[in-house]
């Protein structure tokens, strides 16, 4: 396994849906293994391919119930809402309250190419729909108010500088801290 860099606000991939994938191959699963190293190494709790450079429409999730790998995932219900903070990993250090559904039903492909629906709610619903949207080409910024889009935005206008050519890489320090699982950064 490896642990990925991690596309960062300004690098188009994370504005373009992705496209379905086909067959869950051996390749597939080794995606998915890097994706949930790079994840833990990055101290979330969800992940998505465009968000390590990737086109496909999968994403891994662990809110500390275990991993999750969504390939082709489709919310089929959602229910309810409430307004949480989020963070992304793809825009470190920046977070907003944004309104989801506050449960959510899912259905996917497994690992192993197995239909699967996931019921969700609260944490698990939120880190599915947030990392749903990304592969449809939407951040969580998307859904804040123009006032706090624009403070999100001046705040990350004063960070890009860290991250040459929209990557994130992630420190060999970081890499091997692993520590608990931050909440808000999906």
């Amino acid at each position: 396994m490896s642990v990925l860099e991690i596309r960062v606000l300004g690098d188009p991939i994370l504005r373009d849906t992705t496209n379905p994938v086909a067959q869950v191959t051996d390749d597939v699963r080794r995606l998915l293994d890097d994706m949930f190293e790079t994840m833990y190494a990055a101290n979330g709790v969800g992940l998505a391919a465009p968000q390590v450079g990737r086109r496909e429409r999968i994403c891994v999730i662990d809110v500390g119930d275990g991993p999750l790998a969504l390939i082709n995932p489709q919310v089929t219900l959602s229910q309810g809402r409430v307004r949480a903070e989020e963070g992304c990993l793809s825009i470190p250090e920046i977070f907003g309250e944004v309104e989801r559904a506050l449960s959510v039903t899912v259905d996917a492909l497994d690992a192993q190419g197995e239909p699967i629906t996931v019921h969700g709610s609260e944490l698990l619903a939120r880190a599915m729909q947030h990392e749903i949207d990304h592969l449809h080409g939407k951040l969580f910024i998307d859904y804040l108010s123009m006032l706090k889009r624009r403070s999100a935005m001046a705040a990350w206008d004063r960070m890009k500088s860290d991250f040459p050519g929209f990557r994130r890489v992630l420190s060999a320090q970081e890499v091997a801290e692993r520590g608990s699982i931050r909440d808000e950064e999906l």
